[in-house]
């Protein structure tokens, strides 16, 4: 029988920033939370079509990618899709985290990610995630 895993879905227009959030989650941030799989996009048509698509269970936007940045992606989608998953925010700078806010992110870190602070607060939204669905 396969295990449930879930989704975790990261954009960033740098291949080198997505690979930061792989490699700082690991195949499982917690040992309470299903093994993750990562949905990758570089575009905002990309993060619009795959939560379209659903199956989303998190997702992890970088504050500082261009053209269209993070924290507008995030106020995006949490006013236009319908149940919308979580959100982890990458941010640039910890005084940023007015930004974050306003965005209306569920959670925020600093680049370069962190892998000691990254895989909590990724679990802790998976945990929330995971418990409404249920």
């Amino acid at each position: 029988m396969q295990q449930p895993t879930a989704t975790v879905l990261v954009y960033s227009d740098d291949a080198g920033t997505r690979e930061q959030v792989r490699l700082a989650a690991g195949r499982r941030p917690a040992a309470d939370v299903p093994p993750v799989e990562f949905v990758e996009c570089a575009t905002l048509p990309a993060v619009l079509k795959e939560l379209e698509r659903g199956g989303i269970d998190v997702c992890v936007l970088d504050g500082e990618a261009t053209p269209a940045g993070g924290m507008g992606i995030c106020r995006q989608i949490k006013d236009e899709i319908f149940r919308c998953p979580p959100v982890l925010l990458l941010m640039g700078r910890p005084q940023d985290a007015w930004l974050a806010t306003w965005s209306r992110a569920d959670a925020a870190v600093t680049l370069p990610v962190d892998p000691v602070d990254f895989p909590g607060k990724l679990a802790s939204l998976l945990r929330s995630r995971l418990s409404v669905e249920a």
